[in-house]
C-alpha cells in the first residue's frame, strides 16, 4: 500500500536497520520522479554520522535530464539504469519511448563514474541486442569497467501485451552474454532466478 513518508520518517527506518545494511537503493515507477525528496534523503544520509558510511544508490530508467543528474550526483553514489533494447524504434515499441536521452545518461554517468550498473532485459523474440550485437557491445565497450546485469524477461507481475511473452532461460540469457564475450564484453552478473 502507498504511503507518504517524510525524509525523517525515511531516516527513522533507515537507523534500525543500519547495522544490517551496506547501503540504499531508492526505486520505483520511476524514483527520479521524486528528484527532490531524494536529493534530501541522501544528503541527510551523507550528514548523518551513523548512516554516511550507507552508499546511496537509485535504480532509473534514464529519463532523468543533465541537470537533475547535476542535482542528484553531488550525494549519490551510484546509478543503475536499464537498456532495454539497442535500437530506439525496438526500444519504442518495448516501453512506448525511444532510448536516444537514455544513451545520453547512460554515457553521461559513466564518464562521472557514478553508472553503478548497465541492466540489459532478456526478451525472447522481443529485444533486439543480437541484431546489434557490435554496436551494442562497442558502446558497453566505451563505458569503462561498468557491471552489466543480464536480466531475465518473466511475464509474472506484467500485463497487457507483455504477459503472453515467453520466459527468458538460462540458455537465452547465456546465448547473449556469449556474444558480448567474444566481443570483450566481460564484466556481466548473471540472474539469480528464473522463472
Amino acid at each position: 500500500m502507498a504511503q507518504t513518508m517524510s525524509v525523517d520518517d525515511v531516516l527513522r527506518h533507515i537507523r534500525k536497520a543500519s547495522l544490517f545494511i551496506e547501503g540504499i537503493t531508492v526505486s520505483g515507477g520511476e524514483a527520479t520522479t521524486q528528484l527532490p525528496f531524494i536529493v534530501a534523503l541522501f544528503t541527510a544520509i551523507k550528514a548523518d554520522p551513523l548512516l554516511q558510511r550507507l552508499t546511496c544508490l537509485v535504480d532509473s530508467n534514464g529519463q532523468l535530464s543533465e541537470t537533475g543528474w547535476q542535482k542528484l550526483l553531488p550525494v549519490c553514489d551510484g546509478v543503475m539504469l536499464d537498456l532495454k533494447a539497442w535500437k530506439s524504434e525496438c526500444h519504442h515499441r518495448l516501453t512506448g519511448r525511444d532510448n536516444t536521452h537514455i544513451k545520453h545518461s547512460i554515457r553521461f554517468l559513466a564518464a562521472r563514474g557514478k553508472l553503478a550498473e548497465l541492466r540489459l532485459l532478456v526478451i525472447p523474440d522481443q529485444v533486439d541486442y543480437a541484431a546489434h550485437i557490435d554496436s551494442l557491445a562497442a558502446f558497453i565497450m566505451s563505458l569503462g569497467e561498468v557491471p552489466v546485469r543480464l536480466n531475465a524477461f518473466h511475464a509474472q507481475g506484467v500485463y497487457g501485451e507483455a504477459k503472453a511473452w515467453p520466459s527468458a532461460t538460462s540458455e537465452d540469457v547465456e546465448q547473449l552474454a556469449q556474444r558480448l564475450r567474444e566481443r570483450g564484453v566481460d564484466n556481466l552478473i548473471f540472474p539469480a532466478l528464473y522463472l
